[in-house]
């Protein structure tokens, strides 16, 4: 799933949005997931949509075709920008990926969505898509509701891996209306869970979750619901958090862990995201444990 060598120099990481949608179902929070394909950057994770920020979600076009992006009290015109830029690739990567699109005013219905995933898609090795989100939304007079994206971490790849990403990952909410459904490309299964079915899904070894996608999990699990996972976003730390390629020994022998601000292990002393200071390698997979 990852390729983590200590050794490598280090890559500069490229600017990433991630779109974690939630909805309020009768067990509670539910959130939806992608499987990723089996090779590649996290391949077979099951993760939630997203993808690298391209040079066109820059474009001052954008202003025009979305509301305005959540952005740090203080930020200056070329940070709203970046924000910006930042919240369309997250929603351009959840139409290609998942089929969900935050629009302002009227929300597409599921067949359409389909439609613009297929118009918008990337085909490997074959020809160009037929068409970019851009184009479809000037046609249908559409806008993307950045305003409804909150920022909730920002995660950055070890730099012990040999593909680096900053991901600014954002929050969601989604109407009990919204589908979504994988492309068959760079996703192959969807679906939709709580939480905990998730992780114990994870738990018990019948998938694969990377560090941030567990953690996320967590927080939304302890929200309880949307409107919870929206306060909780209200105080979330957006300093990087980039995880340490460490060597753990317990009582169990020798592996490797991936230690976040705050572990011991470390070179940054202050938490940044609440919870078990560290992601133990067991076997094939890291479990979230604190340090000896």
């Amino acid at each position: 799933m990852l390729d983590l060598d200590p050794t490598r120099a280090a890559a500069a990481p490229r600017d990433a949005a991630t779109l974690v949608v939630v909805r309020d179902g009768a067990a509670g929070i539910e959130v939806f997931c992608v499987e990723r394909q089996k090779v590649g950057f996290l391949g077979g994770a099951v993760v939630f949509p997203g993808g690298k920020l391209d040079p066109a979600d820059l474009e001052p076009t954008w202003t025009a075709l979305s509301t305005a992006p959540h952005a740090p009290a203080g930020s200056t015109e070329a940070d709203v920008a970046t924000w910006r830029g930042l919240g369309v690739a997250a929603c351009r990567e959840a139409l290609e990926e998942a089929a969900i699109l935050p629009l302002a005013g009227t929300a597409l219905d599921h067949a359409t969505l389909r439609s613009w995933q297929a118009r918008v898609a990337k085909k490997r090795g074959g020809p160009p898509a037929e068409t970019t989100l851009e184009a479809l939304l000037t046609q249908a007079h559409g806008r993307l509701d950045l305003a409804s994206l909150h920022p909730m971490a920002r995660w950055v790849t070890p730099v012990a891996e040999s593909r680096r990403f900053d991901t600014r990952f954002f929050l969601y909410v989604a109407d009990a209306a919204l589908t979504g459904a994988h492309d068959n490309q760079e996703t192959t299964a969807s679906f939709w869970a709580t939480p905990a079915e998730v992780m114990r899904r994870f738990a018990s070894g019948e998938l694969q979750l990377a560090p941030p996608t567990h953690r996320t999990l967590e927080q939304l699990a302890a929200a309880g619901d949307a409107a919870g996972a929206i306060a909780m976003t209200a105080t979330a730390c957006l300093d990087p958090i980039c995880p340490q390629l460490v060597k753990h020994i317990d009582a169990r022998g020798e592996t490797v862990a991936l230690a976040l601000p705050g572990d011991p292990g470390h070179e940054l002393r202050q938490v940044r995201s609440p919870g078990k200071s560290r992601y133990v390698m067991r076997g094939d997979r890291f479990l979230p444990e604190d340090a000896v």
